[in-house]
């Protein structure tokens, strides 16, 4: 069966993975060049394999629980979102799912944080994913892409992580964007926040300006009062 030929090669690599950390470092090569092992993606530390191969034999076991199966509602789980958040997060997700699979996976969320402006590594994308893959499949189902959203919200993200970034350029809203005239997404996305960015410039300018009133103000009435306690006296 597939899903045994997967647990013994899962099995396999773990076994190669603990058997290369107890390997004394002068008997492994560090010369990338003698090593024509091509990179499948399997980058996984020995503890990473254990627990994907853990949750595979308990699914070929039937004793792992079965999340596939659970209706999902975003509506009523995420309810820290409105109806139309949640819809528009939908709708960039389904963008972006061009396997049409109903996941995204490191390929297309590497396009996806290229689009966004804020690309990343392949071990960075790895980390993102990792960060709220709930059944450890290596990729994204729409819950735990809004996953992404509710740890932001709940300030649950590092500020420079990968995932804060995503959160943080897609708070652009969709539908307002598309009565711009903006060609796409992404256009109006940098159509928007050069209107924000212009927006809070002029809001800076006005400060400065009453600031600078307030200190000539001041000086006004220094001068004044200097000026009539020179005669008064």
């Amino acid at each position: 069966m597939a899903s045994d030929e997967l647990a013994k090669k899962l099995q396999s690599r773990l076994a190669a993975a603990e058997e290369a950390e107890e390997r004394p470092e002068t008997e492994q090569s560090p010369d990338p060049v003698q090593s024509q092992e091509p990179d499948h993606g399997y980058g996984d530390t020995p503890s990473e394999l254990a627990t994907k191969l853990n949750r595979r034999l308990d699914i070929n076991d039937g004793s792992a629980p079965s999340r596939a199966t659970r209706v999902f509602n975003p509506y009523t789980e995420f309810k820290e979102f409105s109806r139309k958040q949640i819809k528009d997060m939908e709708a960039m997700f389904k963008r972006f799912d061009t396997g049409k699979d109903g996941f995204i996976d490191l390929m297309e969320l590497k396009i996806l944080m290229e689009k966004l402006g804020a690309p990343q590594t392949h071990l960075g994308l790895k980390n993102m994913i990792r960060e709220v893959d709930e059944d450890f499949d290596g990729k994204l189902s729409f819950r735990e892409f809004l996953l992404i959203f509710r740890r932001a919200a709940a300030g649950e993200l590092m500020e420079e992580s990968g995932l804060m970034a995503l959160a943080r350029l897609s708070e652009i809203n969709v539908s307002t964007e598309g009565v711009m005239g903006a060609k796409d997404f992404f256009e109006a996305k940098v159509q928007a926040l050069s209107q924000s960015s212009k927006f809070e410039a002029e809001i800076r300018e006005e400060k400065e300006e009453r600031k600078k009133q307030e200190v000539e103000k001041k000086e006004r009435q220094a001068a004044f009062k200097q000026l009539q306690s020179a005669f008064c006296s």
